[in-house]
């Protein structure tokens, strides 16, 4: 079957890593502030683990979020796992602005991860993410990212080795502006 024009592929036939990028319509910052960036924050957190995903690497920001995440399952989860998550955040924010209907979610892309290089380089994109769009000097300053959790809880080894790691060749869709300003 050939692939759609005009949205991304989604081949979830495999187990394994995978690496999320979702966009607000039009990209604008609807998830502008502390408080609703850690609403989002705490909505993906408590829901990939209903849909059996486990969270590796996330940063989310006001108007797009990566994450990585594996499963053991098909990865034929992931869309309901999506759905549900933006459901709750659009419902919640729309409900806060009184714009009820109001399209929130854009789409978003994801990509199988198979080489462990491109596996670790992605977790580095990752956590450093905050750091590239300008946020902060350090990645565990982001409090809407994995960063800090990824630098207590890892492994030593491990986690000298993901920071150290090149991520500048990554090709991950990223095109969004952050306004600072956004995130307070």
């Amino acid at each position: 079957m050939p692939d759609w024009p005009h949205s991304p592929t989604h081949r979830l036939e495999s187990t394994g890593a995978y690496m999320v990028t979702a966009a607000t319509y039009q990209k604008h910052p609807l998830f502008r502030s502390a408080k609703r960036l850690a609403f989002l924050c705490e909505a993906l957190l408590h829901l990939a683990p209903t849909y059996n995903w486990k969270l590796e690497a996330w940063a989310v920001f006001p108007n797009h979020y990566h994450f990585i995440a594996t499963t053991e399952n098909k990865a034929t989860t992931l869309p309901t796992f999506l759905g549900h998550l933006h459901t709750v955040t659009a419902k919640e924010i729309n409900l806060q602005d009184e714009m009820p209907g109001r399209r929130v979610w854009f789409q978003y892309w994801d990509s199988h991860i198979t080489y462990v290089k491109s596996y670790l380089a992605r977790l580095n994109y990752v956590h450093c993410n905050a750091v590239r769009h300008s946020l902060v000097r350090e990645a565990t300053l982001y409090p809407w990212c994995s960063a800090g959790w990824f630098e207590r809880e890892a492994e030593r080894p491990f986690y000298q080795t993901v920071m150290r790691i090149r991520s500048d060749r990554v090709k991950v869709i990223d095109e969004f502006v952050v306004d600072p300003a956004d995130v307070e």
